[in-house]
Parts: C-alpha cells; structure tokens; sequence
C-alpha cells in the first residue's frame, strides 16, 4: 500500500541579478505552490551565499531551503517547474525518511 504523503526538503538557489523583490517574489511563488499541494514544515531563507562552483559563471546565489509533506507525485511536478523558471539557478529535492 502506498502512502498518501511523505516527507520532502528542498533546496533552491535564485540568481542575485533578480535584485531584492525578484527573489522575494520567486520564494512567495514557490512558498504557495508548495502549500497548495502540501504542507510546510520548516522554512529558511538562507540568504545570499558562496556557491560552491560556479554556476552561470556566477560565484553566489540566493539559498531557500524548505521542508515539506506532500503526495509523492508533487515533487517531480515542483521540479519541473523550478527547471523551466527563470531565477533558478539550481534546486535539489531529496526525501527524507
């Protein structure tokens, strides 16, 4: 039997070049989408850091890290989306047991 929900955490980074309300808006857009198909349970803003290569030829991004319980089928939908958004330079979904 399948379960009906399991526990996930994501991680994004949103280019700087968005400037201040572009990432505030990309971390509203993606807050809302994960809690109208899910539930947030931990939320951070990690802010702008050092990224570890460089992506895009840039050496920082802007990190979000949010931990979440949703139908197994939404994190490959959430996915899709933070690939085809501009501003995502990277994301990373893991489940967590």
């Amino acid at each position: 039997m399948a379960k009906s929900s399991a526990n996930y955490e994501v991680m994004y980074i949103i280019d700087l070049d968005k400037g201040e309300e572009g990432i505030a808006a990309l971390v509203a857009k993606f807050k809302a989408l994960i809690e109208e198909n899910g539930t947030i349970t931990e939320m951070e803003e990690m802010g702008k850091r050092k990224l570890a290569y460089l992506i895009n030829d840039k050496p920082e991004g802007y990190y979000v890290l949010v931990k979440f319980t949703s139908a197994p089928d939404f994190p490959a939908e959430l996915d899709r989306i933070m690939k085809i958004t501009d501003g995502i330079m990277r994301s990373l979904i893991t489940v967590n047991e």
